[in-house]
């Protein structure tokens, strides 16, 4: 069915894009007959490569081929990596330096008719071989096709690894059924944290994706900051329960977010809301194909496609092993009269409180995620009286107090939250998430268990500087001027207004740095060195400014001469009362603001505007020079303010940084922008 799809899309729409390569409809069929003759004899395929078009090529041609093929994900360890080739009898691994013979034997516990072997870390470090033929991944792929209809036939972004069977079959398969055109990239290219997602969205002009729900609030996160992403039709999420009230708050700023639910052992997606057909609370209808029952208020999936775990000693790979009939999924829920399903939480995590109450921690953890204010939340409470939370907080300044009794007012008592200590970050390589986002609750209990003090956040000042100006910092980037900046759509007149203002500021950073140095306390002196090193690094960027402005075409001594926007000398102002008047360490957060949005603007703007103005590089002196100055900096602030554990100290120089981060937007904001006019001299 797939193939013949395939061979039914227009020949010259693209089917597969990358960054330097794409793959027409036409070409498709020939590049996967090509493949597929190379695993004439091999018995079982891993795939070990990146989001690239040869992923998807060597999967469509061990299908067409009927080579199990075992996608190993890129999250994975060398020893689970070892693990699942091990386990599954890897003849052949795909790398990034072709083809390689791994010398082992094809696994005799490989059901009859597996075509593919999904390894899913779960909460555990082993991986777990999900044995599927390929009909249960078409049923899946068609079913979401049938559903979403023609409409779905935009350019689908893949998001999540290849690997992850979620894309693989909900993504690509169900993409290529529809005639979208896939678009795929490197992982590395967006960022640690997922912070080029909004980007390569856009640059994509993407309709369709995939998320898990951490990677939605990212994403909702960056279109509050970057703007809207106008040309999104579709994203499915899924992969833990959501609050309704997150799905309605990424819908208010424009996300077309559907929440859905599916597991491995059913090929992936069983339920799902779509536009028309869509309860928000609910994850969705279940698919056309899927039959399903409630038992003992657990889901169970009847014909799930699912033949078996690799490594079973059950599974002998004799073709008369029969399918499984019957698949208790362990997730707990609800099937209403028209087949909407409500997932409530696993059977496994089930807190039972001391006062005999069963609660499914994901109940309330999901009211704790729809709070702004919260980025991570695992709740705990087994044999307690009452349940208490380890929460990540979205920024440094972020009113967590108020967000869990906003979270409580929509719970019964008895799923009330009547304790919680901050935490850090829960992330993969720290440990406490597996590759696709799920928490390793049994891991992060174990890593926060010896806390005496519950109420003690645990991460540093500076990462606590970086949450709690976010509102602030992102409010910057909104401003008009610099949205325009930084993709190079300003004038040659507005990029001189700028240097002029920057001009009256940066003479002033000496001065300032002299103050503070001047007012610190005997007990704060050891932060002279940290001013006279920066003292050093500053002295003289002033004049750098005035060269740019005359390289720009602009009148230097003019530029000196001139007075300065009253927003201007109002953040000039402003730092100097707050050194003399208040705490002279507080404009350390001045150091920050100006330091942390200046690496931004010199890497990214500088390049654009000298591109959109053609003008020489002798006219961003400034702007490149602290591109590559502010990231040692900034590693050589992170260490300074580490070290201050003063709570006072803390927050003044929270209370700088965000102020001087709304004082820095009005300067923009005052400054005569001439929009797309570029070249206004």
């Amino acid at each position: 069915m797939l193939f013949s799809r395939i061979a039914e899309h227009p020949t010259d729409k693209v089917a597969l894009r990358a960054e330097a390569d794409q793959v027409s409809y036409g070409n498709l069929i020939a590049r996967i007959e090509t493949h597929a003759k190379d695993l004439a004899d091999v018995d079982v395929l891993g795939i070990a490569l990146d989001n690239e078009i040869d992923w998807v090529i060597w999967d469509l041609a061990a299908m067409k081929s009927e080579t199990v093929c075992v996608p190993i994900p890129p999250f994975f360890t060398k020893a689970q990596i070892d693990h699942a080739t091990a386990t599954a009898g890897i003849t052949h691994m795909i790398t990034p330096n072709g083809m390689v013979q791994t010398g082992l034997a094809k696994s005799a516990t490989i059901p009859a008719r597996t075509a593919k072997i999904t390894f899913t870390s779960g909460t555990t470090g082993t991986p777990k071989g999900v044995c599927l033929p390929a009909s249960a991944m078409m049923n899946v792929a068609s079913s979401i096709y049938q559903i979403l209809g023609d409409g779905f036939a935009g350019t689908h972004f893949s998001v999540l690894p290849l690997a992850v069977l979620l894309e693989n079959v909900a993504g690509v398969y169900a993409g290529l059924l529809a005639g979208c055109t896939v678009h795929l990239t490197g992982l590395q290219s967006f960022g640690a944290q997922y912070e080029n997602l909004h980007g390569l969205l856009k640059g994509a002009d993407a309709t369709s994706a995939i998320l898990v729900p951490e990677l939605l609030r990212v994403l909702m996160m960056q279109v509050m900051q970057f703007g809207p992403l106008s040309n999104l039709e579709f994203i499915a999420v899924g992969g833990s329960r959501i609050d309704p009230t997150l799905i309605a708050k990424a819908r208010h700023i424009g996300l077309p977010v559907y929440e859905g639910y599916g597991l491995s052992e059913c090929a992936s997606v069983l339920s799902m809301n779509v536009p028309g057909k869509d309860k928000p609370g609910t994850t969705g209808a279940l698919l056309p194909h899927v039959k399903a029952e409630i038992c003992d208020d657990e889901i169970i999936i009847r014909d799930p496609g699912f033949l078996g775990y690799v490594g079973d000693p059950s599974s002998n790979g004799d073709a008369t092993s029969s399918p499984i009939e019957r698949f208790a999924t362990g997730d707990l829920g609800q099937i209403s009269e028209d087949g909407f399903v409500t997932v409530t939480g696993r059977r496994k995590n089930v807190l039972i409180t001391s006062l005999g109450r069963n609660i499914s921690p994901e109940w309330p953890e999901s009211a704790l995620l729809a709070q702004p204010d919260i980025y991570q939340a695992i709740v705990f409470g087994d044999g307690k009286p009452h349940l208490e939370a380890l929460i990540v907080p979205s920024r440094a300044d972020a009113g967590i107090n108020a967000a869990v009794a906003a979270a409580n007012a929509s719970l019964p008592e008895y799923a009330q939250i009547k304790h919680f200590t901050l935490a850090a970050p829960f992330t993969a390589q720290n440990g406490c998430l597996t590759g696709n986002g799920r928490p390793k609750r049994d891991v992060i209990l174990s890593q926060y268990s010896s806390l005496s003090n519950p109420s003690e956040p645990a991460m540093n000042f500076y990462d606590r500087l970086v949450a709690q100006t976010a509102d602030a910092r992102n409010a910057l980037y909104h401003v008009p001027q610099l949205v325009d900046g930084l993709s190079g759509n300003i004038s040659r007149s507005t990029y001189v207004a700028y240097l002029t203002e920057a001009y009256h500021h940066v003479k002033h950073t000496v001065p300032f740095l002299m103050a503070m140095g001047s007012r610190l306390p005997d007990d704060k002196r050891w932060l002279h060195k940290a001013v006279i090193e920066y003292l050093e690094e500053e002295e003289g960027h002033e004049e750098w400014i005035l060269d740019d402005i005359e390289a720009a075409g602009g009148d230097r001594e003019a530029a000196r001469n001139a007075t300065p926007n009253l927003e201007t000398q109002v953040m000039v102002a402003y730092n100097y009362d707050y050194i003399a008047r208040k705490n002279p360490v507080g404009f350390l957060g001045m150091v920050f603001m100006l330091e942390s949005t200046s690496t931004q603007i010199a890497s990214q703007g500088a390049d654009a505007v000298m591109t959109g103005l053609d003008l020489p590089k002798s006219a961003f002196s400034y702007l490149f020079s602290h591109g590559s100055l502010d990231i040692e900096h900034m590693k050589f602030f992170e260490k300074t303010v580490n070290q201050i554990t003063d709570p006072d100290d803390q927050a003044a120089i929270i209370e700088v940084a965000n102020n001087t981060f709304r004082l820095f937007a009005n300067l923009f904001a005052a400054i005569p922008h001439e929009g797309q006019r570029k070249n206004v001299a």
